[in-house]
C-alpha cells in the first residue's frame, strides 16, 4: 500500500480524495497539509510539510495557489515525487515545478480528468486542418465558488490548439465594445461562473456555413480525484522528471 500526503486536505477536493482513497487498496493517507487541524481527522494533519513526520511515498496537492512553492521546496527537501493537481499556478511557480522535476518526479497537469487529456489530442488532430478558415472559441463554465477565471483548463485547451497551428493564434478574454474585428488570428475565450458546476469546456471551430464542436462536462470532482490518482501510481515507478497527463495517456 502507498503513503499519500495529502496537501490541502480540509478542501473540497481533498474531502472527496479522503473518500475514494478509503476504498482503493492501492493507497493510504498517512497524513495531511491544511491550515487548520480538525477534530475527526483520521490522520495527522500538519500545517507546513517541513513538520511531516510519516513515511510518505507519493504527495498529492489540490491546495491553494498560493501554498505550492513551499510545498515544492519541502518534496525537493524530503525527495519526495509531487503530484500538483492546484489550479491558477503563476509562471513562476510553474518554473519552480521545472526545476525542481531535476531532483524528484513531477507530475503536473491544470486538469486531471483523462476525459480532457483525451480530448486534447482530438483537437490537435483537428485544429490545423481548420486554422485558415475558421474561428475558435472558447467557452468554460464552473461552480461560483471558483476563484480564477478563465480556468487553468481553457487555457490548456488553448495552449494545446496553439501548439499545432501554423500561425498561434492571440487569446482575447471575453468581448466588449462596438468595433471589434473578431478576426482568425485571436482565440476568444470566455468565463462562465454559476451556481455548482463542477465543470464543462466547449471548443467551438465556427466556420462559413458549418460549425464543429468538442465539448466535455465534468458531472462530479471525482474524476479529477480518479485522475490524480492514476497520476500518482503513475509517478512513483518514474526517475526525476516533469510529466503530464499526455505521459501517462501514452
Amino acid at each position: 500500500m502507498k503513503k499519500v500526503l495529502l496537501s490541502g486536505c480540509h478542501g473540497q477536493m481533498g474531502h472527496v480524495l479522503q473518500r475514494l482513497i478509503a476504498d482503493n487498496p492501492t493507497f493510504e493517507i498517512v497524513a495531511g497539509i491544511d491550515r487548520t487541524a480538525k477534530k475527526n481527522d483520521d490522520f495527522p494533519v500538519y500545517t507546513t510539510i517541513d513538520d511531516v513526520k510519516e513515511e510518505v511515498d507519493v504527495v498529492i496537492d489540490f491546495s491553494h495557489y498560493s501554498g505550492v512553492p513551499a510545498l515544492i521546496n519541502g518534496c525537493v527537501a524530503k525527495e519526495w515525487p509531487l503530484v500538483v493537481a492546484t489550479t491558477g499556478l503563476t509562471a513562476e511557480t510553474k518554473a519552480m515545478l521545472s526545476v525542481a522535476s531535476h531532483v524528484i518526479p513531477v507530475f503536473y497537469s491544470a486538469n486531471m480528468s483523462l476525459g480532457i487529456n483525451v480530448l486534447i489530442k482530438a483537437l490537435q488532430a483537428a485544429a490545423p486542418a481548420l486554422e485558415s478558415d475558421f474561428n475558435i472559441e472558447i467557452i468554460e463554465k464552473h461552480h461560483n465558488q471558483k476563484k480564477d477565471a478563465p480556468s487553468g483548463t481553457a487555457l490548456l485547451l488553448a495552449d494545446s490548439i496553439n501548439q499545432t497551428l501554423t500561425t498561434p493564434k492571440e487569446y482575447l478574454f471575453g468581448r466588449a465594445g462596438n468595433d471589434l474585428e473578431n478576426d482568425f488570428n485571436q482565440m476568444g475565450i470566455h468565463a462562465v461562473r454559476g451556481g455548482s458546476i463542477p465543470g464543462e469546456h466547449t471548443v467551438i471551430f465556427a466556420g462559413a456555413d458549418e460549425i464543429l464542436e468538442f465539448k466535455h462536462t465534468a458531472l462530479s470532482r471525482d474524476i479529477f480525484a480518479n485522475g490524480a490518482m492514476k497520476a500518482a501510481e503513475f509517478l512513483i515507478n518514474q526517475k526525476a522528471g516533469l510529466y503530464s497527463m499526455q505521459d501517462l495517456l501514452a
